[in-house]
């Protein structure tokens, strides 16, 4: 366990307070609708103004439009925007994971193409891991990429994949040699990058929430053809390049302040109330608990750019994390007693009754609390994760 007590610096304080007078002009509270965490919505023309600013893609090399700048600034970005509630879907993904993931294991034509426009926020991503056989099991891919002239041929479905219907590609861990009988389902992965709407033979389905909305959903391919040039790094090492995005995943802010916009907006509408004493126990314990957290995943960012890959400690941030927004939110609703509805005149309760009905996801999304504790311990006994 490699946690370490950690604060920001001047340079980062100084960070900080420049993300919030852009927030404060930009997004005036009551100006518009907080989204939840990575779950906001997507608004190209923001994370455009985001990159101009040099806040997307900011830990990637300057000679691909990035900006050389630490995984800690952009934590402190990231935090900022999410506790906001801004609109940062559209860069998400790409920004998180995929942009590094392409420096790292890419090459330089993939780098030369897509990196300089994820930095420019005109590049949207999604994340294709999952399927609909796997459960939690993610190596257990079943979805199929078949040598062919050129290239490969693709069949399957993937699911769960966030914003699939309005992000322009995606990276996908697809298996390029079949699994022998006792074989180890971990070798003989591969990672390729598909554009989503550009490409004969895949479909995107929607996954809707209760509510009728949906950022979920089911990608199939049908006989897909990708080209050599889209695979990422080495054709049978996609675990292992896995492995790395995951801890890009799974450590950040987004996995403990979905609800954040939900309790802020709590104490601004009872501002001028006082609070009970079972009131304050709450926000105490909330707080408390918060910022534990916090310190563990700045932590992580800390970690990333002391060269290492932290699978092991984002695994345990995104378990405590997942836990402690569920409860969190059964805590406000436990709290207000109060029939909670979508259309209320109180922007409060819409975004709990958005809580409410989206949380469940975050059980999902990054790995569920059962697969992050077997990671944890696999690594914690020096067993492979």
């Amino acid at each position: 366990m490699r946690f370490t007590p950690t604060e920001l610096t001047p340079d980062e304080l100084a960070l900080q307070a420049e993300v919030r007078a852009f927030l404060a002009e930009e997004l005036p509270p009551g100006s518009h609708e907080p989204g939840l965490g990575m779950s906001a919505r997507h608004d190209k023309a923001f994370s455009k103004k985001m990159a101009e600013r040099g806040w997307v893609g900011m830990a990637l090399p300057t000679e691909w439009g990035g900006h050389a700048r630490t995984a800690v600034d952009r934590f402190v970005v990231v935090e900022e925007m999410l506790r906001w509630g801004a609109p940062v879907g559209y860069h998400w993904v790409a920004d998180r994971q995929t942009g590094a993931i392409i420096n790292k294991f890419g090459t330089d034509d993939q780098r030369e193409r897509f990196l300089p426009k994820i930095c420019a926020g005109e590049l949207g991503f999604s994340i294709g891991m999952s399927e609909p056989d796997s459960g939690s099991d993610l190596a257990s891919v079943s979805t199929r990429a078949d040598r062919d002239d050129g290239g490969w041929i693709i069949n399957g479905t993937k699911i769960w994949t966030s914003n699939a219907h309005q992000n322009d590609w995606f990276i996908c861990l697809l298996r390029t040699t079949p699994l022998e009988p006792e074989g180890n389902k971990r070798e003989g992965l591969s990672q390729m990058l598909i554009d989503i709407h550009n490409t004969p033979g895949l479909e995107v389905g929607p996954i809707p929430f209760l509510n009728g909305e949906h950022h979920f959903n089911e990608v199939s391919f049908t006989d897909v053809f990708v080209p050599d040039e889209n695979v990422v790094g080495q054709a049978g090492m996609g675990w292992n390049q896995n492995t790395t995005e995951m801890a890009y995943e799974r450590g950040g802010p987004d996995r403990w302040l979905s609800p954040f916009s939900t309790v802020e907006q709590l104490l601004r509408e009872t501002q001028d109330t006082e609070l009970g004493e079972r009131a304050l126990e709450l926000f105490g314990e909330l707080v408390a608990r918060w910022w534990g957290i916090r310190n563990l995943s700045l932590s992580v960012a800390r970690l990333i750019d002391g060269g290492y890959a932290p699978s092991v400690e984002s695994s345990l941030v995104k378990e405590m994390g997942t836990r402690y927004e569920i409860e969190l939110i059964e805590k406000l609703v436990e709290f207000v007693d109060e029939e909670l509805t979508l259309d209320s005149e109180s922007l409060f309760s819409r975004l709990l009754s958005q809580c409410v009905l989206t949380g469940p996801g975050n059980t999902i999304r990054g790995g569920t609390i059962e697969i992050l504790r077997s990671v944890a311990s696999k690594g914690l006994q020096g067993l492979p994760v």
